[in-house]
């Protein structure tokens, strides 16, 4: 028995690694204040924004889909519900509301009952200045692990009409032709998972004062 109660601790200690495993985000979450762009894992192409209004609906900032990998306009930072909520370089968890603001206008990525132009599902905006919206800006990352993971295609639910941010392959004409209608469907399904791009990633840490650039 004395050397039963000997071996316990020793077993414990070489278990503890494994058993807090999954508590530590992986090397390649997706962090707080990391910017970045999305491609539709389905339509090839990327989360998109610019200084063009739709001419119908809101007659807000459009967004749209475009298939090339090194236009500016294509970044988006991401930020929690409030900057509290989401400290740089935490990573996001699966079932967390996030914001993401386009860089190069400062408005967030928005949805609202309106109309998308050319597919009539829900119109996709860009809303707010210099980063500051309001309640129809927040959207939940839905993934399947703990955190949201760089390599894992992952979809976005709205959290004010709980449709998922999508595109189904519609293009537009001038001004900005051969871009994609991005919209709102109710459905999940394969036009709207979204994958992690390029960009510029902050190290995923617990600690949210201990972080570096990837």
């Amino acid at each position: 028995m004395r050397g039963g109660r000997r071996l316990f601790p020793l077993l414990l200690l070489a278990l503890l690694p494994g058993l807090c495993h999954g508590r530590e985000p992986a090397p390649g979450a997706v962090t707080c204040g990391s910017v970045l762009k999305l491609l539709n894992t389905r339509h090839s192409v990327r989360l998109h924004s610019h200084e063009v209004k739709y001419g119908s609906g809101s007659g807000q900032q459009s967004v749209t889909g475009v298939e090339a990998s090194d236009d500016a306009n294509s970044y988006w930072r991401i930020r929690g519900k409030s900057d509290s909520s989401c400290q740089r370089g935490t990573p996001v968890k699966c079932g967390q509301a996030i914001r993401l603001t386009h860089v190069n206008t400062g408005k967030n990525l928005h949805t609202h009952h309106f109309p998308s132009p050319l597919s009539n599902n829900q119109e996709v905006s860009a809303f707010g200045d210099d980063g500051e919206g309001d309640d129809l800006d927040f959207w939940i990352v839905q993934c399947s692990g703990t955190y949201w993971e760089r390599e894992d295609a992952v979809r976005f639910r709205h959290v004010g009409t709980e449709v998922f941010l999508s595109i189904t392959g519609e293009q537009y004409g001038h001004p900005i032709r051969g871009q994609r209608e991005v919209h709102g469907m109710s459905a999940a399904n394969h036009h709207n998972y979204w994958k992690a791009m390029e960009g510029v990633f902050i190290k995923p840490s617990l600690d949210p004062a201990k972080h570096d650039e990837l």
